[in-house]
């Protein structure tokens, strides 16, 4: 069969679900991934074929799709910032909007690398993107990140290998402690003090369930998603307690925030005493991330 012509069959089978743009990305995410391809080169060659076993392939991901299950968990992988990242059920699919904090805290960071060592936290790392992305990107980097789920984290262990980073990675519950320092460490010193702390925490609420399309809903972890409706900033308020003893002097601390709690987000930490609260809007417009300093 020609590899062009199941552009065909994908558009036909999946056409109730999903638009014809999504299906076209899926087409040639589908021939990178099996075929290492990419639309360029299916171009030069429209004549290029597929087995029957490579047919099964397809066939088995069109299932999938059918039961709007995300690409990204059929394929096993995606790309972050530019970079490779394996993710599973056990992590989230990182998002254009987290590319833009990452891109935020990168060109914060460039007038301010005189440490020999700058130190980052990560925390409610997941598939490990913003933690191994900094790492990438930011000189000296000293990068550690933290998840309460040990599954989430041997995912990011690997992908910290696939990008050829150091991460110290850390299986805690954030809200079960006190201080940065109580933090369980194996074969290094962890930071008492960082210039950069950073979370993409879980911040949807129960009652925007219904905003939330089946692919999220039905099988992206819960438990990196959503909070109760009557504690929405529990995170935003643990992360910030822990940041007002663990961030160094002229640190920051960023946050990805609920496009609806955008000013609740920043009361919250004018009365935790913080200073210069940055809000910022995301490529949609939505409120989606504030930045600060003790």
């Amino acid at each position: 069969m020609l590899l062009k012509n199941y552009k065909t069959t994908l558009l036909q089978e999946l056409s109730s679900l999903y638009d014809a743009q999504e299906i076209e990305s899926f087409f040639y995410l589908i021939l990178e991934c099996f075929h290492n391809k990419k639309r360029i080169d299916l171009a030069l060659d429209p004549d290029m074929e597929m087995d029957a076993m490579q047919l099964l392939r397809w066939e088995s991901v069109l299932s999938e799709l059918k039961k709007e299950k995300p690409i990204q968990y059929i394929l096993g992988e995606t790309e972050f910032y530019g970079f490779p990242f394996l993710v599973n059920e056990n992590t989230l699919i990182p998002r254009p909007e987290t590319e833009e904090l990452v891109e935020w805290i990168i060109k914060s960071t460039k007038n301010e690398l005189q440490n020999t060592k700058f130190r980052i936290l990560d925390i409610g790392t997941g598939s490990g993107c913003i933690a191994i992305s900094l790492a990438k990107n930011i000189p000296n980097a000293e990068v550690s990140a933290i998840d309460v789920s040990e599954k989430a984290l041997a995912t990011a262990k690997k992908n910290a290998q696939i990008n050829k980073v150091e991460v110290n990675f850390i299986n805690v519950d954030i809200l079960k402690i006190n201080d940065l320092v109580e933090l369980p460490t194996s074969n290094f010193q962890l930071p008492t003090q960082f210039d950069i702390i950073v979370s993409n925490p879980p911040y949807v609420r129960n009652l925007e369930k219904a905003e939330i399309k089946p692919n999220v809903l039905e099988y992206e972890p819960h438990l990196a998603l959503f909070v109760e409706d009557t504690d929405a900033l529990l995170f935003y308020r643990k992360i910030a307690q822990l940041a007002q003893k663990n961030l160094s002097e002229n640190g920051k601390l960023f946050f990805e925030i609920n496009q609806y709690l955008g000013k609740e987000t920043v009361q919250l930490l004018e009365q935790m005493n913080f200073k210069n609260i940055e809000l910022k809007k995301d490529i949609y417009g939505n409120n989606r991330m504030i930045s600060c300093r003790l």
